[in-house]
């Protein structure tokens, strides 16, 4: 029989192009291309003829990729219009073939593919493609090749009844050079179970070495197969995770949600990760590997789990390579969102000891919903970890022990004060830690009985045990010189007494006393302009404070030393190493001051060694 040569309607080589490197992210895709083919014919013959035999068989040998189905094969006219047309279905309109296109596009609800690309997409990794065909539509209808190569052309000719007695399809790969590292036949094996393993017919691979041809396909999921016990379920569940994510999880979790079409189980990671790490999950779409890498498919506080699901009802990207973010995705992220939730409240409920191994490993991740959702803040209380001036305990404790809830906001002002705070009875909470200022902010939603406020230098100092009157009476000329000393630095001093004796001074400011300091700052390198403005916005805010322990018996061998020039030195001395103490930023003054110290104890140190001259 004699064959005609017809053209494609695109430019085949850049299309090769555009798949290999712009759309698809690997060659690999050609295999569940092979695979979508043959599982959407099939379903077409089963809408047909519900009777009729299934088959499909994936082939790697002799250097050629086939794959043969059962399915609802092609005239002549359809291996035209599907075997070489791109995107009349959606993108181009005007004559009547698009509009039957787009009419049968209506109908494919049931099948995997939905953008056109189809069989063409092989062109990645092949040189040639051959496919013999025959429609189960006409029993009278004779079998069909459709021979293609990548210069663009192909042929489409009638075959003899013999050529395919049976309906349905037969694919052929000849591999382009260079694509040997695809199209290897433990290769092939290997990308036909990663995509098609949950699809919903029997599929198997021959190498062609002899052997009896190896199921491709494991049906039901891991999640959807019954088990005689929760135990055994959860070890099945582990084995699963540990096959396909390289780790054995600390639990798993059920992602059901059957009025969205979606099945699934999320598996809580064993080890620690950061919020800002966005997971890759492994999506099915009707059984068939969308992609491996989706990140869009839970919330972004949900970063302790990796999912793995199948869905019939999530839009996929043009490539097929991931989820489209549009309003049903976004229903069904809240939803898992949900029942990740609930999953906890279930442990806090019934199985306290798994929650706190959880918690041990993801506490931040449950900070991060609990901002959001007071009710699970409410119910984690007695089992989110907090580092407090009593020690490391829950918020439920620690109410329970001080109903003025104070917290700093960095960790290095927490670390100055707890000491102080937890010999003076002063409940302070570090929040210098991710999530832990929100979630304090929160607390009174929950406990309204608790008051929280942020610790500044009034609230330490009134809490520290005021000096004798006329201890400090004594002290007044030391305390005025001590306050004069230190004024350019904005900084106030007082005299407490307080525990650990070992400190002799403390620094303590809060964030008014910090905005202050910055707008003088500001204010003295200002033009006229903004000194004006900056002027104007000068408040009484509360400056830092340099709280002296009378208890200590340096500050007290200070206050009596009769040089003023040495006192001054040793004051500016206890100032620097506060600060130091502290661990905040130092401002140029700071350092300034720090230096001059440093270098006038090191100078006076030195002279007070000297012998007069008439005792040498």
């Amino acid at each position: 029989m004699t064959s005609t040569p017809h053209s494609f309607q695109v430019d085949l080589r850049g299309l090769v192009d555009l798949l290999s490197h712009h759309l698809y992210s690997s060659p690999r895709v050609y295999v569940r291309e092979l695979l979508q083919n043959a599982v959407d014919a099939v379903t077409a013959r089963q809408a047909l003829d519900p009777e009729a035999g299934i088959r499909i068989r994936l082939s790697a040998a002799d250097g050629r990729i086939t794959i043969e189905d059962s399915g609802i094969g092609l005239t002549a006219a359809e291996a035209h219009t599907f075997l070489a047309t791109i995107g009349r279905s959606s993108k181009r309109g005007g004559d009547g073939a698009a509009e039957g296109i787009r009419a049968l596009e209506a109908t494919r609800r049931e099948f995997l593919g939905q953008f056109g690309i189809g069989l063409l997409a092989c062109f990645v990794v092949a040189r040639q493609i051959r496919v013999v065909t025959r429609s189960a539509r006409d029993p009278q209808a004779t079998p069909v090749e459709w021979l293609a190569t990548d210069d663009g052309s192909y042929t489409v000719r009638e075959l003899p009844h013999e050529a395919r007695p049976e309906p349905g399809t037969t694919v052929v790969l000849e591999p382009r050079p260079g694509a040997a590292e695809w199209t290897a036949p433990a290769k092939v094996e290997q990308l036909a179970r990663d995509y098609g393993s949950l699809l919903p017919y029997d599929i198997t691979f021959d190498d062609g070495e002899g052997g009896e041809p190896r199921p491709v396909t494991d049906r039901p999921a891991v999640w959807d197969r019954p088990f005689p016990t929760p135990t055994a379920r959860r070890v099945a569940l582990a084995g699963h995770c540990a096959q396909l994510f390289g780790f054995t999880p600390l639990d798993s979790i059920d992602l059901d949600l059957p009025l969205a079409g979606v099945r699934g189980v999320a598996y809580v990671l064993p080890e620690p990760t950061s919020p800002a790490h966005r997971a890759g999950h492994r999506v099915h779409l009707k059984g068939m590997l969308l992609t491996d890498r989706a990140d869009n498919l839970l919330p972004d506080w949900a970063f302790f789990v990796r999912a793995v699901l199948d869905t019939d009802t999530l839009r996929p990207t043009a490539s097929r390579e991931n989820l489209y973010d549009d309003e049903t995705l976004a229903a069904v992220r809240d939803a898992l969102g949900a029942r990740i939730r609930g999953w906890l409240g279930e442990l806090a409920a019934s199985e306290p000891e798994r929650l706190a191994a959880f918690l041990r490993v993801h506490h931040l991740g449950v900070k991060s919903m609990a901002r959001h959702d007071s009710e699970l803040l409410g119910l984690m209380l007695p089992w989110l970890p907090f580092e407090t001036s009593d020690g490391p305990m829950s918020l439920e404790q620690f109410a329970a022990a001080h109903t003025d809830v104070h917290f700093t906001r960095t960790v290095e002002e927490f670390r100055q004060i707890a000491p102080i705070a937890a010999a003076h009875g002063l409940g302070v909470i570090n929040a210098g830690y991710t999530y832990d200022a929100d979630l304090l902010a929160l607390l009174p939603s929950v406990r309204p009985e608790l008051k929280v406020t942020e610790l500044d230098a009034g609230a330490v100092t009134e809490r520290l045990d005021p000096v004798p009157t006329t201890a400090e009476l004594e002290l007044a000329p030391f305390l005025a010189a001590t306050r004069t000393r230190l004024e350019p630095q904005g900084c106030d001093v007082v005299l407490r007494a307080f525990q650990p004796v070992s400190v002799p001074a403390l620094y303590l400011d809060d964030r008014q006393a910090r905005q202050e300091r910055d707008r003088t700052a500001a204010l003295e390198s200002a033009d006229s302009l903004w000194s004006g403005i900056l002027g104007s916005l000068r408040g009484s805010a509360p400056r830092a404070r340099l709280v002296l322990n009378h208890n200590n018996p340096l500050i007290r061998r200070i206050s009596a030393l009769p040089d003023e020039a040495l006192t001054g030195t040793a004051v500016e001395s206890l100032y620097g190493q506060a600060l130091l103490m502290s661990q905040r930023p130092l401002r140029p003054t700071d350092s300034t001051l720090l230096n001059r110290a440093f270098l006038g104890l090191l100078e006076w140190a030195t002279h007070s060694t000297e012998a007069p001259e008439d005792q040498k």
